[in-house]
């Protein structure tokens, strides 16, 4: 099998390109990344594995971003990275064991969840009042907050998009107020699922590196040159237009079906 030409590399850059400007302010990048990949003709499990290696880099900004926020989180939310890590590792593992026609099929649904998710993030945010502060929640409601995030980090190593709406509710009921600590958590465990996920992916051959590298370097790219852009279109902008190609890509693979 031959390597991708330039036009496949060109696509997959300029892909990696805008998923890494979009990530700089709303997130939602793996709905560029993992459907273009799929139409440049990777089969599908090859290339979830493939974005969620070649985007992982570039989430490591977004995580220092907010590291003077996560200072004063309590200390017991870092046992969530536990989950967090067997979770992602246990759904890279899934992936790997899942049938192709069987993935195929399934990731028009995957994206249009995703891709819904990430829609109604803002509201969800904007929703996210608990009644009391964590140091008030018992150990029994904890307890329950670590297996959600179990379920969270299995769904992100599996498939990834939309694991950040996820979290943040799940914080927001444990009784964090502060987005910018919600943010910095959702951000250090989303590292974490994809990271987990990501050594898998390597370790077991599932990746293209002709696309990882080139990928890395346009998310890279995109995320540190276009962050003004984006920042000057907005939030809400960036947002609706993520909304759109995934809805765009789920209706495409659908009718390609």
């Amino acid at each position: 099998m031959s390597g991708p030409d330039l036009i496949h590399l060109g696509v997959a850059f300029a892909s990696a390109f805008v998923a890494g400007a979009i990530n700089a302010v709303a997130g939602g990048g793996t709905l560029i990344t993992f459907p273009s990949l799929i139409w440049l003709g990777l089969p599908a499990v090859t290339a979830n594995a493939t974005s969620t290696v070649a985007i992982w880099p570039g989430s490591l900004g977004a995580m220092v971003g907010f590291r003077r926020d996560l200072r004063s989180i309590e200390s017991r939310m870092y046992a969530l990275l536990i989950p967090s890590l067997v979770g992602g590792i246990a759904g890279a593992v899934l992936l790997q064991r899942t049938p192709s026609k069987f993935f195929d099929q399934l990731v028009p649904f995957l994206i249009l969840f995703a891709t819904l998710l990430f829609a109604v993030q803002g509201y969800v945010q904007s929703r996210l009042k608990p009644e009391k502060p964590l140091g008030r929640r018992s150990g029994r409601w904890f307890a329950g907050a670590v297996f959600f995030q179990l379920l969270v980090a299995l769904y992100g190593g599996y498939f990834g998009a939309g694991i950040g709406i996820l979290m943040l509710a799940a914080l927001g009921i444990l009784g964090l107020t502060d987005i910018h600590q919600m943010n910095g958590l959702k951000n250090l465990f989303a590292l974490t699922i994809n990271g987990a996920a990501a050594v898998y992916f390597v370790c077991a051959h599932m990746v293209q590196w002709q696309y990882v590298v080139i990928m890395a370097v346009g998310a890279v790219v995109g995320g540190y040159s276009c962050a003004g852009i984006a920042h000057r279109i907005g939030g809400v902008a960036v947002r609706r237009i993520v909304v759109l190609v995934g809805l765009a890509m789920a209706i495409s693979l659908f009718i390609k079906r």
